[in-house]
């Protein structure tokens, strides 16, 4: 098990909000995804880091209207762009996401309901970690391949140099 603590967080995101109890829900959740070697850890929280703007924020900064009546997300009724907008570590997006993992053991409550849980802890690392195991993103972490992680969690290379300079961090503040 790879243990977090606030001055890892801090050492990745040194503007990081919350970082004790972010830290604890991290190390808490971590084993029951799979994210148990210092390898996987570090590219968790690189993609994470990069997500959350450095750990700061839950929620998408965007109004989440650009995702109206978007089918891949599974956007179907008016109003799910903005209601299932980026939310978490990882921002999972859209209808179609709150879904699958609404229907997951790790998902407690109606989170249909009450989309903006994910914004909170626990629901921002449980989900981000779901979404991360659910896409086989461990195997990937142990390859050390930054790339296609990032194109399974953002659809492409955005942000990429800012990624890979915190999996940099990441990898130093893990020991690796």
């Amino acid at each position: 098990m790879v243990g977090v603590t606030a001055t890892i967080l801090r050492k990745i995101a040194p503007k990081a909000k919350n970082a004790e109890a972010l830290a604890a829900s991290i190390t808490k959740w971590a084993p029951s995804f799979g994210i148990t070697t210092a390898r996987r850890m570090a590219h968790f929280l690189a993609q994470a880091a990069h997500e959350t703007m450095g750990f700061v924020l839950m929620t998408e900064l965007a109004s989440g209207k650009a995702y109206e009546w978007n089918a891949k997300l599974g956007n179907t009724q008016k109003g799910d762009g903005v209601r299932f907008k980026g939310r978490g570590l990882l921002q999972l997006t859209g209808r179609a996401n709150y879904q699958a993992y609404a229907r997951s053991k790790f998902c407690v409550g109606d989170l249909m309901a009450h989309p903006d849980w994910l914004a909170q802890l626990p629901g921002a690392v449980k989900s981000a970690m779901w979404y991360w195991w659910s896409r086989n993103l461990n195997v990937l972490a142990d390859r050390d391949d930054v790339t296609t992680i990032t194109r399974k969690i953002n659809g492409g290379l955005n942000g990429f140099e800012q990624r890979k300079l915190y999996l940099k961090r990441a990898k130093s503040a893990l020991g690796i």
